[in-house]
């Protein structure tokens, strides 16, 4: 059994113009220690899906299908008081900007003993000593000195790291993490992947990335996971994705990175934008933007193509599958 199974998820936010899904059809697994990343473009679905896990999306939105199960039980169906046990406690979260996460008026320390105070059954002065130990696990200098401090005394890296060690305060088995590098340059954006890297395989954590740059993916996760208007358009292998990509949309993300032109040339980019929920496109919802599109893609919705060790949902990958085993046979 794995960790994490996500199965058939649907999310939808009910607005005054009628319901729209955020997500239809996601479907992924975490197995104990395995790291995956989500990825796509801003309105993918990506923090959607992070946020669902934890049963944290909020009205006017509210999961519509499918099961969530951690460790065997279905997350969408727990109680309040039952989810309360598992959020923080065995999964953790990181979101993107540490300052909307630490409260400005309370020291790191008076945070961190709270936090494992609402879990444990432990004295201030043991709270305070795991505390310390965790700061000391993310690379935090003097943490004896440091704990006591405020947010707005550390350095955004630094803030980010305490966030870490405030994720693996209660040492959790899932970890996900929400685009954790967004508002650091890019020195500190390494720095900081590294760590969680190393703390995830020290601990046999896994690890749900969030993100938008495939650069990141192809460093730190195992297993990568490719949205689009709040669908998955392809998953697998990490390195089978990044070196071979067969879905349009992952090719085009690849080609997008900034290594893949020469210095002085334009950056390449995929041509047009992400749909709105509101006007998702008949058949595979990046068919406008395809270089590749057939009368199909703009009528029929693709289903899964195996590829390799990828799961591909791509008319194309599946016509090319078919003409490649007729020509076998």
């Amino acid at each position: 059994m794995a960790l994490l199974e996500v199965e058939n998820l649907e999310v939808t936010f009910g607005l005054r113009q009628g319901a729209v899904k955020a997500l239809r059809d996601v479907s992924f697994t975490v197995e104990r220690g395995e790291r995956v990343g989500i990825v796509g473009e801003s309105g993918a679905g990506k923090s959607v899906a992070a946020f669902s896990i934890l049963n944290l999306i909020s009205r006017p939105g509210y999961i519509s299908g499918g099961q969530i199960r951690f460790e065997g039980q279905d997350l969408s169906k727990l109680s309040s008081d039952a989810m309360r046990e598992i959020r923080g406690n065995r999964i953790a979260m990181i979101f993107q900007d540490p300052m909307m996460t630490l409260n400005p008026v309370l020291t790191l320390g008076q945070q961190m003993v709270e936090c494992l105070k609402a879990h444990r059954k432990i004295s201030t002065q043991e709270a305070r000593l795991i505390a310390v130990e965790k700061l000391r696990q993310v690379h935090i200098p003097s943490p004896e000195k440091r704990i006591d401090q405020y947010p707005h005394e550390l350095s955004g890296g630094m803030r980010q790291r305490v966030i870490i060690a405030i994720a693996l305060l209660l040492d959790p088995v899932l970890i996900i993490a929400d685009e954790p590098t967004t508002a650091l340059d890019v020195t500190i954006q390494a720095e900081i992947m590294e760590l969680l890297l190393e703390l995830c395989e020290s601990n046999n954590v896994g690890l749900v990335l969030i993100t938008h740059d495939l650069g990141v993916v192809s460093q730190v996760t195992q297993k990568a996971i490719v949205m689009y208007a709040g669908r998955v358009i392809e998953q697998g292998p990490t390195k089978e994705i990044i070196n071979d990509a067969q879905h349009p949309y992952t090719q085009g993300l690849i080609n997008a990175l900034p290594q893949q032109t020469l210095p002085g040339q334009r950056l390449n980019q995929i041509p047009g934008s992400m749909p709105s929920l509101q006007n998702i496109p008949a058949g595979c919802a990046f068919n406008p933007r395809c270089e590749f599109v057939m009368d199909v893609c703009k009528q029929t919705l693709p289903g899964f193509t195996r590829s390799g060790g990828c799961q591909v949902a791509c008319h194309m990958v599946r016509e090319m599958k078919e003409k490649a085993a007729q020509e076998a046979s």
